[in-house]
């Protein structure tokens, strides 16, 4: 599986981006894709996720009612919709995936084997 995550840049408070994982060369079965972001000198952590057998989603509590992630299955694209971005949304934002059964609880943040790059996502006036 390769993942490639774009759409980052600059924005000003209460902002909007949408970010895009692309995924190629996914076998058949149900994934994981998770979203994360790692501020400067903190930990990862995970935003936000989407299983594609149920399609149920998971946020972060800071992230709740501003960010939406969605699938494009056509396109093997998942996105996150972040509106009414704050300063603290701040960081580099990285893609995952991750083959599991069909009723997987996506948020389990610390199981992801594949990584795309990470794109940068600065919210600053």
């Amino acid at each position: 599986v390769q993942l490639q995550a774009s759409g980052g840049g600059l924005v000003q408070p209460g902002g909007s981006l949408r970010l895009s994982c692309a995924a190629s060369r996914l076998s058949s079965g149900y994934y994981a894709i998770g979203w994360f972001r790692q501020a400067p000198g903190k930990e990862r952590e995970g935003v936000s996720c989407i299983s594609t057998g149920t399609r149920r989603t998971y946020y972060q509590d800071s992230v709740k009612g501003r960010f939406t992630i969605s699938r494009d299955n056509a396109k093997n694209t998942v996105y996150l919709q972040m509106n009414s971005l704050k300063p603290e949304d701040t960081g580099v934002y990285s893609c995952a995936a991750l083959r599991v059964a069909l009723y997987y609880a996506c948020e389990r943040w610390n199981a992801y084997t594949m990584w795309g790059q990470g794109t940068q996502v600065t919210v600053s006036s």
